[in-house]
């Protein structure tokens, strides 16, 4: 019997939305203008320590090559926007800790691959020839590209993509399958002249519109980058632990961004009270027993307190803070004690003298959230 390709591609889409995707676009296997521009980016050196960026070559450009048979990609966003974001209460305190927001629930890899193994077990039902491959941020693919040419939205100049209903408070992922499917028309959205994501980055880091230097990146600082955070950043990260959402607080696109159903993307307790001194007090066994099943467990213990040693460094002065620093210099590490000793002098620093508590760009972050931008607890 022939298959009805276009009959099935809408009974996809019913699938996916019932799986919980807030939306699947089908597109092809050609990038080449995102293939240029990902060799430009990685000529300029811009993914820093992230050496997995070049280890595949343009393979990241190429589905077909990824997954042999492949013709056409499926791709899904699913919204992750936890209700009470909180987040101007989180930035406005410096004793307080801030963690990006995909984060505050369960690791999204593991669950969104898994919605499309089950959306692939459903295509494969009606089409017995079927073969496919679920990802999710888990192998070299251009996911914003496709998500773009599939009609998912359009990339910003933040880099990341941008949705006129939804904002950019998603993830996205990609089921390959080897059927010929009718394409989706690509997304034609743009940013128009507005610059607030340029010009709101704390580090600087999107140097030029859809451009984004992850040596400078709060996100990559953070999380990815293993030695030191470099002197210049430190102040500059405030009291951002694991990655930074600034870009996205500030896109007028994310004022109406709707709320994620998910019970596995809602904060968890443990996040509920994020003071930075309860958090640098944990010992490693507890820091593995609190991310157990969290995108933040990738970053591992030292990290984990190199980060939260430069949020203490950032936070205004408190004979507690000096105290729980110089409590942890005989059993830190190495780079953990760099970060300690460079924490400790600004504490000293700030016991001198009077100081804002915050730096300027968090000032200004705090006022814009408070107007109403994004929901905020």
């Amino acid at each position: 019997m022939t298959t009805d390709y276009a009959a099935l591609a809408l009974q996809i889409k019913r699938w996916a939305q019932e799986l919980g995707f807030a939306q699947l676009g089908i597109t092809g296997v050609s990038l080449p203008d995102a293939e240029r521009q990902l060799q430009k980016w990685l000529d300029a050196g811009y993914h820093g320590e992230m050496d997995y960026m070049a280890s595949h070559g343009m393979l990241r450009a190429r589905p077909a090559e990824l997954v042999p048979g492949t013709l056409r990609v499926l791709s899904v966003r699913m919204n992750y926007l936890p209700e009470g974001a909180g987040f101007a209460t989180n930035l406005a305190d410096p004793t307080q800790a801030y963690i990006s927001r995909y984060a505050l629930g369960r690791d999204y890899h593991k669950l969104v691959r898994n919605r499309l193994k089950q959306l692939g077990e459903r295509i494969n039902q009606q089409v017995a020839e079927l073969g496919y491959r679920p990802f999710t941020d888990s192998a070299p693919i251009l996911e914003r590209p496709l998500a773009q040419q599939a009609g998912l939205g359009w990339i910003g100049k933040h880099s990341l993509l941008l949705n006129q209903e939804a904002g950019s408070w998603f993830f996205l992922g990609e089921l390959l399958v080897n059927l010929p499917l009718p394409i989706d028309t690509p997304h034609e959205g743009d940013c128009g002249s507005c610059v607030a994501c340029i010009t709101s980055c704390p580090t600087g880091a999107i140097v030029e519109p859809y451009v984004v230097d992850a040596r400078r990146c709060i996100s990559y600082l953070t999380i990815e980058l293993k030695g030191a955070i470099p002197e210049e950043f430190r102040p500059l990260l405030g009291n951002r632990i694991y990655g930074c959402d600034d870009c996205q607080l500030v896109c007028p696109e994310n004022r109406a961004a709707p709320l994620s159903i998910e019970g596995d993307f809602q904060r968890r307790p443990q996040w509920q009270s994020q003071s930075l001194l309860s958090l640098f007090a944990w010992q490693e066994g507890e820091f593995l027993s609190h991310t157990e099943g969290s995108a933040i467990r990738r970053i591992g213990y030292e990290r984990w307190q190199r980060n939260i040693a430069v949020a203490l460094g950032n936070a205004p002065y408190q004979a507690d803070i000096v105290q729980a620093l110089s409590a942890k210099l005989d059993s830190a590490s190495e780079l953990v004690a760099e970060h300690i000793h460079w924490a400790l002098a600004q504490q000293k620093r700030k016991s001198w003298q009077a100081e804002s508590l915050l730096p300027r760009s968090t000032e200004r972050l705090v006022r814009i959230i408070q107007k109403g931008l994004p929901r905020d607890a």
